[in-house]
């Protein structure tokens, strides 16, 4: 899957759900490269190595997985890093 495609699904999955969007966007920044402006194709999206990672992580093999999943996924894990934080 490509960045692209990935972030449409994340998006996508994300933008119905507005009490995810302030911890959203802090994953964002933090996942965004240092001097991003700097590098093609200068926009604030991760490494698509450290996506790569990621991914393969998550769903083993190759890391290709569903892009409704993905979307899933990452909202449960939205979800889950709000109420973790809120609870610390």
């Amino acid at each position: 899957m490509s960045v692209r495609g990935l972030f449409i699904a994340v998006v996508a999955a994300v933008a119905t759900r507005p009490k995810l969007w302030p911890v959203g966007l802090v994953t964002m920044w933090r996942m965004t490269p240092k001097r991003w402006w700097v590098r093609s194709p200068y926009v604030p999206v991760p490494d698509s190595d450290y996506l790569r990672f990621r991914l393969m992580t998550m769903y083993g093999g190759d890391g290709s997985g569903d892009p409704r999943r993905i979307g899933t996924d990452v909202v449960a894990w939205l979800d889950w890093c709000r109420s973790w934080k809120s609870t610390a």
